[in-house]
């Protein structure tokens, strides 16, 4: 996982300065969730059997009834990625633990070195001097 998530850092960081420059942070924070659903799902398929994924559940702090009934679900891994119960075993700080840098994050980054002071593009000023 932890070279996925290299790999996935450097496309997204190219992916985000090459559209930096449009103005929709919600659309980033979109492509966010859905990269953390799959990395989820990729994380349950990972854990193959149902005994291995309710063992992993447990160790993420999740109810010995919960981690049973939800490790031998019949439901498939992409509904089961955007459950809730997944998302609290594997929520957003576990991935920023992990390295993940997302979209968001790096688009906020290219969007704040390339403003100026605040007003806009540089405005000339033209100082008369005192009265």
């Amino acid at each position: 996982m932890a070279e996925r998530i290299v790999r996935l850092n450097r496309f997204t960081r190219g992916w985000t300065a090459y559209f930096a420059l449009t103005d929709t942070p919600s659309v980033f924070a979109e492509l966010d969730e859905w990269l953390r659903r799959r990395l989820r799902q990729v994380r349950w398929k990972e854990w193959k059997r149902p005994r291995a994924r309710a063992r992993n559940l447990r160790a993420l702090g999740i109810p010995v009834g919960q981690a049973h009934q939800w490790s031998y679900t019949r439901r498939g891994s992409w509904r089961v990625a955007g459950s809730a119960i997944l998302q609290r075993a594997l929520p957003n700080v576990y991935w920023l633990s992990q390295g993940l840098a997302g979209f968001s994050d790096p688009y906020r980054r290219f969007r704040d070195a390339r403003r100026t002071a605040g007003c806009g593009p540089a405005c000339p000023v033209v100082w008369e001097g005192p009265g």
